[in-house]
C-alpha cells in the first residue's frame, strides 16, 4: 500500500506545476509506452537542443555560495552573434522537474527562448540545482542524502541570486528575469531580498505564485491531505527523480490499475485550453527532472498553512535556526518600487489560482502590469499553440518599454 501511495505522490509532483505535460504521454495519448527516457550523459544543453536549431549558444557555469555548480546557458539569434549581443539580458526561469530545456521544447516560433533571442535579446538560461544539467557540487555526490538537503528557498536565496549576479556581472547592466510556477516564487522570494534592484530590471511572471491556500487541484489536495510529503521523507526518499528506472516503474504501475488517469491533467492543473500534445515523444527526451523530497514538502507547507515564508522545521529547529518558533515570512511589500512587474495568470489554472494571485497583488507596494487570460490552464503559459500572440509578444513590448539601451 505504501509503495502504491508514493507512486502516486511522485507521478503528482511531477505534474505539479506544468511540468505537468511530459507525464500525461498515457492520459493524452492512451499509449503506455509512452514514459520518460533515458538521454545520453553529459552532452550540454547547447549542444542537445539550441544548436541544433541554428542559434548561437555557449555553456557557463555559476557556484552558488552553499557548492552547487549550475549550468547556464547564453543564447543569440541565427542570425546575432553572442559577443555582439544588441538587446539586454534576459534570464529564463524554469518551474518545478523542469530545466531550461523547457523553453525550446516547441519550435524557434513558438518557443519563448527562441523567439527572445530572435527578438534581439541577450537570452541566459538557468538550471536549478539537482537538475540534469546542473547536477554537480564543489564536494557532495547526488548520491549523498545532504545533495539533497533544499527546497524552493535555498533555489530562491542562492540560485536565482546567484545565476542573476553572474550574468550582471558579465554583461554591466541590469537584467530582466521571466519565471514560471516556481520559478515565480523564487523569483518573488529573491526580489524581498536588499540590493536586488541594483541587478534586476523588470520581471514577467506566468502563473505568478507566493500563495497556495487556494489551490484547486483535486489530485493534488487529496495528495496533501494525506501528508504523502512527510510518508517520503519518512521513508528516507530525498531525491524525486521520475526518470530512474525506479521512477519509471511507478509511473507505468500508478495508471496499470492503481490511478484512474483519465483526465489526470485536469484534475491537476486545471483544462488548458491549447496544450500541444502533438510533441509528447520529443518532451519525454528532456522532462523531468529530478527534485527534493524536502521541496515537495515545502510547497505542499504552503499549501497546507497559506503562507509565504521560509521552510518550516518544526518548533525546536525553528528557534535554534530562526530564533523564532515559526518561519519567518517573505515579505512582498519589501520588493522594491523601482522593480517593474509584469505577471500573467489564467482563468483556468488550478494551480496558480485567481484569489491567491489577488492576494499576491494587494501585498506588493508597485502594482505589476496584468494579462489575465481567462480559458488558459497552468500548462498553456508555456506549451501554449498559441502562447507567441496571447503572451510572448506582451513579455516583449513590456520588456521593450523597460529597456535602458537606445539602440533597442
Amino acid at each position: 500500500m505504501e509503495n502504491s501511495l508514493v507512486a502516486v505522490l511522485i507521478l503528482v509532483l511531477c505534474l505539479f506545476a506544468s511540468q505537468i505535460r511530459v507525464q500525461f504521454a498515457v492520459t493524452l495519448t492512451g499509449n503506455s509506452n509512452h514514459r520518460p527516457r533515458p538521454r545520453p550523459p553529459d552532452v550540454t544543453l547547447c549542444a542537445q537542443l539550441i544548436q541544433p536549431a541554428g542559434y548561437h549558444c555557449s555553456e557557463h557555469k555559476v557556484q552558488t555560495k552553499d557548492g552547487y555548480l549550475l549550468a547556464l546557458q547564453r543564447v543569440s539569434s541565427r542570425t546575432g552573434d553572442i559577443k555582439e549581443q544588441r538587446g539586454p539580458p534576459v534570464l529564463l526561469q524554469h518551474g518545478l522537474f523542469l530545466a531550461g530545456d523547457s523553453w525550446f521544447l516547441d519550435s524557434p516560433k513558438q518557443s519563448l527562448g527562441f523567439i527572445l533571442a530572435d527578438h534581439d535579446f541577450d537570452v541566459w538560461v538557468g538550471n536549478v540545482r539537482g537538475t540534469r544539467w546542473s547536477h554537480g557540487h564543489i564536494s557532495l555526490s547526488d548520491k549523498d542524502k545532504d545533495f539533497w538537503d533544499w527546497s524552493w528557498q535555498e533555489l530562491a536565496m542562492y540560485d536565482l541570486t546567484d545565476m542573476i549576479s553572474y550574468i550582471n556581472s558579465i554583461t554591466n547592466t541590469k537584467i530582466f528575469v521571466v519565471g514560471h510556477s516556481q520559478g515565480t516564487i523564487m523569483s518573488l522570494a529573491a526580489f524581498t531580498q536588499p540590493n536586488i534592484e541594483e541587478m534586476v530590471e523588470a520581471a514577467a511572471l506566468l502563473c505568478p505564485i507566493s500563495y497556495l491556500e487556494h489551490i484547486t487541484a483535486p489530485f493534488v489536495l487529496r495528495m496533501v491531505n494525506m501528508h504523502l510529503d512527510q510518508m517520503i521523507l519518512a521513508m528516507g526518499i530525498h531525491q524525486l527523480n521520475l526518470r530512474s528506472d525506479w521512477g519509471v516503474n511507478l509511473l507505468d504501475s500508478v495508471c496499470d490499475g492503481h490511478v484512474d488517469c483519465n483526465d489526470l491533467l485536469t484534475s491537476i492543473t486545471g483544462e488548458n485550453c491549447c496544450f500541444n500534445n502533438s510533441r509528447v515523444d520529443f518532451y519525454l527526451e528532456y522532462e523531468p527532472h529530478p527534485s527534493s523530497s524536502k521541496n515537495l514538502r515545502h510547497l505542499f507547507q504552503m499549501i497546507r498553512k497559506g503562507t509565504f515564508s521560509k521552510y518550516d522545521y518544526g518548533f525546536f529547529k525553528n528557534l535554534k535556526l530562526y530564533g523564532q518558533s515559526k518561519p519567518p515570512v517573505f515579505d512582498l511589500g519589501h520588493i522594491p518600487d523601482s522593480l517593474s512587474l509584469w505577471m500573467a495568470y489564467g482563468g483556468n489554472d488550478d494551480l496558480a489560482d485567481v484569489m491567491d494571485v489577488q492576494h499576491t497583488l494587494k501585498e506588493l507596494r508597485l502594482k505589476p502590469e496584468l494579462l489575465y487570460l481567462e480559458n488558459y490552464g497552468h500548462v498553456d503559459f508555456i506549451l501554449s499553440v498559441d502562447a507567441k500572440k496571447d503572451l510572448y509578444d506582451h513579455i516583449i513590448k513590456f520588456f521593450r518599454s523597460r529597456g535602458k539601451s537606445s539602440s533597442f
